[in-house]
């Protein structure tokens, strides 16, 4: 269980004014389910996931999770511009609590996969934006966890690469959870039971996925 308690979450810009992307959210996301999370844009969908990631803390409230969380795949975040692919596979690695040998293997788990050649030896800041999210989402896919979060961009790239990152997410939905954000109607049909709705400052829990899709498109037209 992800329990979720009235978790508030405000931003400050560069002028000290306040912008609160999420006031008072509260929701309980049960094991053994895959999750939508709808709403408009600016509802504080990617915020409620990176919470929940642990990549960010609420203002107030808290989030409760005894489980195994993946960081945020489609979020191009938390890699160091400095290092390498190699470098910040290792690194990631080592935080994981792999031995050397187990790392090894990470890193030959991780080249095969993103397809990015010689730069993976390179700065991850020299990357283009779809070689970063390649990164991104190999690295994702690379270790275990119960729960997988994927923001809206399954991972990136165009033709072969993007059936991968499909199947892979495909595979990952029947033997661990998701919690899924997205705009697309076809991905919450291909990868979600369940949803949790963002509309007006409020999170309402669906057990139906198209249930919610269709009270977020009313909410849409009008």
């Amino acid at each position: 269980m992800i329990q979720i308690n009235d978790v508030h979450k405000r931003y400050l810009t560069s002028r000290g004014e306040s912008v609160w992307a999420l006031r008072g959210i509260s929701v309980a996301i049960p094991p053994k389910v895959n999750v939508a999370i709808l709403g408009k844009h600016g509802s504080g969908k990617s915020t409620l996931l990176r919470l929940i990631a642990g990549i960010d803390r609420p203002t107030r409230g808290e989030i409760l999770c005894e489980r195994r969380v993946s960081w945020p795949i489609g979020l191009v975040t938390g890699l160091q511009p400095n290092l390498s692919g190699r470098q910040n596979t290792r690194f990631i690695a080592r935080l994981q609590g792999f031995s050397e040998k187990e790392i090894d293997k990470k890193i030959e788990f991780v080249i095969e996969f993103c397809e990015i050649g010689e730069l993976f030896e390179q700065p991850f800041g020299t990357y283009s934006n779809g070689m970063r999210a390649r990164l991104n989402f190999a690295l994702s896919v690379a270790f275990e966890f119960d729960v997988y979060l994927v923001d809206e961009n399954l991972g990136g790239g165009t033709g072969p690469f993007l059936e991968k990152t499909r199947n892979t997410i495909k595979y990952l939905s029947e033997h661990a959870d998701l919690i899924v954000v997205t705009h697309a109607e076809n991905i919450l049909k291909t990868y979600c039971e369940a949803a949790v709705w963002l509309h007006e400052g409020r999170a309402h829990w669906f057990d139906s996925a198209s249930e919610a899709w269709q009270e977020h498109k009313k909410a849409l037209a009008a």
